[in-house]
């Protein structure tokens, strides 16, 4: 980017709004245009200057398309404290981006609105599901424990990957703990769900992208933690979705599945879409060292039907200096004992 780049893309007032609105979260163009009282053509020519010169992203959600201001750096953060210092002293623009910012509370409430229609309608289903299982609260609390992250403890995680997000339940959980999250899930319905709840987090600090746990959209080692939470039973070959998290996983990153322990529970394939009634400790055992994961940690949480297992596993530096190890047989019990000590 020049200055030249910089200024003219300044140089107009509906850009200088886009990007105070930008910097508090990320939204689609045709939200922007809501916000905006534009038509969305005119906010599209005004988007494709601001991402010419560097100063906005934009991502492709089916037939969405995200904007969120541009990570920090050089001449886009100095633009950014530029207008932080106008809005500051300029009390007409002030005035107009605290309107842009009313508005644009309007559309969260919109979204959060949308959320909870959606967990009325499913909710009956949900809860009889939960019902055989531990409680959630006591599941997150030791998969808390297994990963080592203290109360208060920043960055403990690195970058992390949500695969299959959903709700956005683990991803606000554990942000706090992370320098940045990124989170998918093949659901765009899902996703508005995660984006309700996960507004409020720093659009420098979040990633929501629509994707599969077969081909994760992401560049080789991007990540330090990657996690799996009630997700695996949905896979068809699971052993493909662990490859491709060790693909994005880097060298002595750690993977984080939480399911169900092996059950009998047929009824969950019809009414659920479980694709595997849960996994040994024997079968999880051969799909993390398969993939390049070393077990390094193991927990089980008893329900009234259901068992939730947790697994830790810790990628190797080579993806291939683990797969051909062969299991040990009660490797899982062994690594559950030292987790419970």
């Amino acid at each position: 980017m020049t200055v030249h780049d910089l200024t003219s893309a300044l140089d107009d007032p509906t850009r200088l709004r886009l990007l105070r609105l930008l910097a508090r979260m990320e939204l689609a163009v045709g939200e922007l245009a809501e916000v905006l009282d534009q038509s969305q053509p005119r906010i599209s020519r005004h988007v494709r200057i601001l991402t010419e010169a560097g100063l906005v992203e934009k991502r492709k959600e089916g037939s969405w398309v995200f904007l969120r201001a541009a990570e920090q750096g050089g001449m886009a953060a100095a633009a950014e404290a530029l207008l932080a210092t106008a809005e500051d002293e300029d009390a007409e623009f002030a005035a107009t981006c605290e309107a842009d910012r009313a508005r644009l509370a309007a559309i969260r409430a919109a979204r959060e609105e949308i959320a909870g229609k959606y967990f009325a309608r499913h909710a009956e289903e949900w809860d009889a599901l939960r019902s055989l299982h531990s409680p959630d609260g006591a599941v997150e609390a030791e998969l808390t424990r297994l990963l080592g992250i203290e109360a208060g403890a920043d960055a403990r995680l690195g970058r992390m990957l949500d695969i299959g997000t959903g709700t956005g339940r683990i991803a606000e959980l554990y942000a706090p703990s992370a320098d940045h999250v990124s989170a998918i899930d093949k659901s765009p319905e899902m996703l508005r769900i995660a984006r309700a709840r996960l507004q409020h987090l720093p659009p420098a600090r979040l990633s929501l992208l629509q994707g599969d746990f077969l081909d994760l959209p992401f560049a080789d080692e991007s990540f330090d933690t990657v996690m799996f939470h009630q997700v695996l039973h949905y896979a068809q070959a699971p052993e493909r979705a662990l490859a491709e998290a060790a693909r994005v996983t880097r060298p002595g990153g750690r993977i984080a599945i939480v399911d169900f322990a092996a059950h009998a529970r047929e009824d969950l394939r019809d009414e659920q879409a479980h694709a595997r009634l849960g996994f040994t400790d024997a079968q999880m055992q051969a799909l993390l060292t398969g993939a390049g994961f070393a077990p390094i940690a193991d927990s089980a949480l008893a329900g009234s039907e259901l068992t939730v297992r947790i697994w830790i596993g810790r990628r190797a530096a080579s993806l291939h200096a683990l797969s051909s190890r062969p299991a040990t047989p009660g490797r899982g019990q062994d690594l559950q004992r030292k987790a419970s000590r």
